[in-house]
């Protein structure tokens, strides 16, 4: 199958097969998402994604593990997910869980019926774009949700056993604010104690309506220290319920990952050694084309 679009998954997804199921992001309002704007959402025929799955299959494919995209496929109507999910285990047996990226509305719109009936049929992680610990933040960003909805979505899916994954951006509370936003996160994970957590680190696109906020003045960017140094006080703070941890600084070609918190101390003392490198030299800030 052809894939319109940039493919963007987690990656914890890397050896998973990925499925196209929509083009684009429902939502697709982020002040700081240059993914998805120049693509008109829509779903794609029932029969396209058969025909690729039975195409796979003939191939000799039989993968363990299904990622669907595109932005929140977990948006869907429940009754075209399950229709997806059966036609997956059925051309794939030996299929373990399909996972796939949500918002907090997504899990919102759905009734309590709905998530456990989604996660009987096979749904296993879902990827939450949080983003944010800080309020503000995420309305100035305009995210989907407040803080205090995403405690209850994440519950309610908790409730129904589905696999709790969150999204986060280092740099997202702008200059100053860094440390801040990890104690807020840090608060927030302790709590609704996530399977995965995957931190993409700000990158600022001179393409999304972020990059108005800059040039007016309303919105000031970190630089790259600040964010390593907030992704090191989240992490130092997150507390003793096993979690995986990715991060990604793009900017500065490094990443540390691994899991909280037995690699604690070897995931510091790698932050440590780049915010000494790089606080040595000229501020860099994360801007891309």
């Amino acid at each position: 199958m052809e894939y319109e679009g940039q493919i963007c998954r987690p990656p914890m997804e890397k050896s998973s097969f990925m499925l196209a199921t929509a083009v684009g992001c429902a939502y697709n309002q982020c002040k700081f998402c240059n993914l998805f704007k120049h693509l008109n959402y829509r779903l794609l025929p029932l029969e396209q994604i058969e025909a690729e799955l039975r195409h796979v299959r003939a191939v000799g494919g039989n993968p363990k593990q299904v990622f669907l995209g595109d932005g929140n496929a977990f948006g869907m109507e429940t009754s075209r997910l399950l229709c997806i999910l059966e036609k997956i285990y059925h051309y794939f047996p030996n299929c373990q869980m399909v996972n796939m990226d949500a918002t907090v509305t997504d899990i919102r719109n759905k009734t309590d019926k709905e998530l456990y009936q989604l996660k009987k049929a096979g749904v296993g992680h879902l990827y939450l774009g949080i983003e944010s610990g800080i309020d503000d933040v995420l309305i100035f960003m305009r995210k989907d949700h407040n803080i205090e909805q995403a405690y209850r979505e994440i519950q309610r899916m908790k409730d129904a056993e589905l696999l709790y994954d969150a999204h986060i951006m280092t740099g997202i509370a702008g200059m100053g604010r860094g440390i801040e936003n990890a104690e807020k996160l840090a608060e927030f994970f302790n709590h609704t104690q996530p399977e995965r957590i995957i931190n993409f680190s700000l990158f600022l696109s001179r393409s999304v309506a972020l990059y108005q906020d800059i040039s007016a003045g309303r919105f000031i960017p970190a630089n790259e220290v600040e964010n390593l140094e907030e992704a090191r006080r989240l992490l130092e703070l997150i507390g003793e319920k096993p979690v995986l941890y990715d991060g990604f600084h793009d900017k500065l070609e490094f990443r540390v990952w691994g899991e909280l918190p037995k690699d604690r101390q070897k995931m510091l003392k790698k932050l440590d050694s780049a915010i000494e490198t790089y606080s040595r030299k000229e501020p860099m800030i994360a801007y891309t084309h």
